[in-house]
């Protein structure tokens, strides 16, 4: 090698240290909106040591609470939403969301086609981040008889009276009432519509709080406080490490199967650095360390190489399609039955 040729190498290199150094020291910091306890701090810090983008989260309590924040906004402040599939149509009709970039990421490629196709307007507009399902979550120890229905949950025996933890969303209430009725969370008939809410009013006495249970050693759920809650399959599975007696059930009625997305606002001002992030959580053992974390089934299939043998086989966490086969996605309801439900649900809660 000449002295010219080497000498020309080692300003390329040094040029590339600057231009990778004026990278990281111009990055933008990433506004994420998410849920609390739903991403790994450890991810955080390996993604800002590899870009220079500090990734500042700020959290919601329900879905209807991220709703309220996006609209008091109009989609804007945030680079990146965690957004249910339910809000997915709502969200685009708002024209909230920007496209995503093509093509996709290597790593995006390898999320598996059925969750794309779950909700309209994720394959355009959000990449499927975990899937799981809504069931009930209750002590062992506490109870007589084990719990495998939601009429159990609805018409509680006196061992759950006063001891009933719900959350706080009509949507998710009504439809798990409907469930425990024999009929579809998804439907439009009155009659069962009126059914469904009569339930929720006279369960509402029994129930001890409408607000979703705490996933430390505070848990209600851990005191005893409360012996039985409605919640996300893998929120159980992080209170089973400070409980033995905690056991999940997704009941023979069927239940909710419910996929997140993350999705770019279009008024994002670090689109970038989003669809960075996105990848980035999208690599093999990135993606399987985030589902490690949080006790929820990736949908990228790279990362299933990654996890132990008793995670792919934890029905909790990948129930079996028998188990699935009562339970359904959401869609959308009618705007005047929608109201309805959300006027109905708020006398319940007051």
């Amino acid at each position: 090698m000449s002295k010219q040729s080497s000498c020309i190498r080692i300003c390329l290199f040094c040029l590339g240290l600057l231009v990778a150094f004026q990278v990281k020291a111009d990055a933008q910091p990433l506004v994420f909106l998410n849920w609390a306890d739903y991403m790994d701090p450890g991810l955080l810090t390996e993604f800002k040591q590899q870009t220079g983008i500090e990734v500042k989260q700020t959290y919601y309590d329900s879905d209807e609470n991220r709703d309220q924040i996006m609209a008091a906004s109009d989609g804007g402040g945030y680079d990146l939403i965690l957004v249910s599939g339910l809000a997915l149509h709502s969200y685009l009709k708002q024209g909230w969301l920007a496209k995503l970039p093509q093509p996709l990421s290597h790593g995006v490629k390898k999320i598996e086609e059925l969750w794309w196709q779950a909700f309209p307007g994720a394959k355009t507009h959000a990449v499927p981040f975990f899937w799981g399902t809504l069931g009930i979550a209750y002590r062992t120890d506490l109870i007589h008889e084990p719990i495998t229905h939601w009429r159990q949950f609805f018409n509680p025996g006196p061992e759950l009276k006063g001891k009933i933890s719900l959350i706080n969303s009509g949507r998710e209430v009504l439809a798990m009432a409907l469930k425990s009725l024999g009929y579809s969370l998804n439907t439009r008939n009155k009659q069962q519509f009126n059914e469904a809410l009569a339930l929720m009013k006279q369960q509402s006495p029994h129930v001890g709080s409408y607000n979703y249970v705490d996933l430390d050693e505070s848990s209600a759920l851990i005191s005893g406080e409360t012996v039985a809650a409605m919640m996300y399959s893998g929120d159980a599975l992080m209170l089973q490490e400070y409980s033995d007696n905690i056991a999940y059930v997704l009941p023979n009625e069927g239940g909710n199967i419910w996929v997140d997305y993350l999705a770019i606002p279009a008024k994002a001002k670090n689109p970038k650095g989003a669809m960075a992030f996105i990848n980035f959580l999208n690599q093999a053992k990135q993606a399987a360390q985030l589902a490690s974390f949080v006790y929820y089934a990736s949908p990228n299939q790279a990362a299933w190489a990654h996890l132990p043998a008793d995670f792919l086989q934890d029905e909790t966490i990948f129930p079996s399609q028998k188990s699935l086969e009562n339970s359904e996605f959401f869609t959308p309801l009618p705007p005047r039955l929608l109201k309805k439900l959300n006027q109905e649900f708020q006398t319940i809660v007051d």
